[in-house]
């Protein structure tokens, strides 16, 4: 048993020699083919990596949001058919936010929100931004670090105090290089004092710059900024991810009853669920990922035919010597495997460096696009192990042709 099996191996390595000699008569011919596979595997790769980079980056904007996050929001007025969009419709009051905090047990801190668009001058230059009214438990509930100062409190929300927390992008622009701790911001002729900077969180959904703000107590922004009587939107922090549906629904009930709607009557708000975006945003993600290694696959297959094209023409050309080779006792096995080792080194050796191109080129995307591609080991080891099948499915058939030779009319073959 041994001995047969050392002859088997010793046969193997053989034939396996021989298909490389084959390989390297053709040189342009050989390369040209494997070309196929280079530009599939690299285009799966690349896609692949796309996919994953774009679908991180998604999902790390929501996550920015903050963790546990229900958001509610006005409604939106109607005027002509036409809407003027979320928190255009004075439907949440301060009272309904004090309500949520006190009444749902689940909720663990509660920021009523004001915004708006302001001008806003100091040292010489101005800029406008968003200046946004929000509670002290603002920072806490978006998950945001200070990078200096400190965040207002109680008190300055019961005075309506005039202090500020300014995002660094806005800081940039006012102050530049200077330390805008202690500087004098004016908004509508209002000075505020800034008493912290925000740590730099960079672009949002729907890329918006969230470090282009100016975070004032909501209680100064409803007094001296908007005049409103009304909130724009609150932002809820829920206890846990877990509990997230079950206080949706008695926020939504308590609302309902609170602004004495109806059973038939419509919602005057609405909530949105950061859990409920990200599922959607990783389910969107994951189609579209799938879409495009599907989509660069196609070259995949395109490679392969030509490989078989390839095979078979070597298989015609190279008649008379498979049939000098059946002569003198080579068995149709070892001719059918030699060339298919053809066909599989080829289909590898594309393989491998179509996965170089392919992360060369997830490298490139990075450097030009605002997100990075990500190359995983799956996506790698899924087109190596994909290249390999291709030479194998696509080998096979001129393999079998090669083996089914008759000698005698193959030696007779000019």
């Amino acid at each position: 048993m041994i001995h047969s099996l050392h002859a088997f191996l010793s046969q193997s390595w053989q034939t396996f020699f021989i298909a490389l000699r084959g390989l390297r008569r053709n040189k342009l011919r050989s390369g040209l083919t494997a070309l196929g596979i280079i530009i599939g595997v690299a285009a799966v790769v690349s896609m692949v990596s796309v996919g994953n980079g774009a679908q991180v980056s998604i999902t790390q904007q929501v996550s920015a949001l903050g963790e546990n996050l229900l958001t509610i929001f006005s409604g939106s007025k109607r005027s002509g058919g036409v809407s003027s969009g979320l928190g255009s419709a004075s439907t949440l009051t301060l009272e309904d936010a004090e309500a949520i905090a006190r009444e749902v047990s689940d909720v663990v801190a509660v920021s009523p929100e004001v915004t708006s668009s302001a001008q806003v001058v100091a040292n010489g230059r101005n800029w406008s931004t968003s200046v946004v009214g929000q509670s002290p438990e603002y920072l806490q509930i978006r998950d945001w670090k200070l990078a200096a100062g400190s965040m207002f409190g109680e008190r300055e929300i019961r005075s309506a105090a005039k202090v500020a927390v300014i995002g660094s992008k806005t800081a940039l622009e006012l102050f530049g290089p200077l330390n805008p701790i202690g500087q004098t911001v004016r908004v509508k002729n209002n000075p505020f004092t800034i008493i912290g900077l925000l740590e730099s969180k960079g672009a949002g959904m729907g890329g918006q710059n969230q470090d282009d703000r100016l975070i004032i107590p909501f209680t100064t922004a409803m007094k001296r900024i908007t005049g409103d009587k009304y909130l724009r939107s609150v932002n809820v922090q829920i206890r846990s991810s877990e509990r997230m549906e079950i206080a949706q629904a008695q926020i939504t009930s308590l609302l309902r009853q609170r602004h004495r709607l109806l059973p038939e009557d419509a919602d005057d708000f609405n909530i949105f669920n950061q859990k409920d975006i990200a599922d959607t945003v990783s389910s969107v993600t994951g189609v579209v990922k799938l879409l495009l290694g599907a989509i660069s696959s196609l070259s995949l297959i395109v490679g392969g035919i030509g490989i078989m094209n390839i095979m078979l023409v070597s298989v015609t050309e190279r008649t008379r010597e498979i049939g000098i080779r059946i002569a003198v006792g080579a068995q149709p096995g070892a001719i059918r495997l030699q060339f298919l080792i053809e066909a599989v080194t080829l289909s590898l050796i594309g393989g491998l460096i179509g996965i170089g191109v392919g992360v060369g080129a997830s490298w490139l995307v990075g450097l030009v696009s605002t997100f990075q591609a990500v190359v995983t080991l799956d996506s790698i080891v899924l087109a190596f192990g994909v290249s390999f099948a291709i030479g194998v499915f696509f080998g096979y058939y001129p393999a079998s042709q090669a083996a089914a030779l008759d000698p005698i009319d193959a030696l007779r073959y000019e």
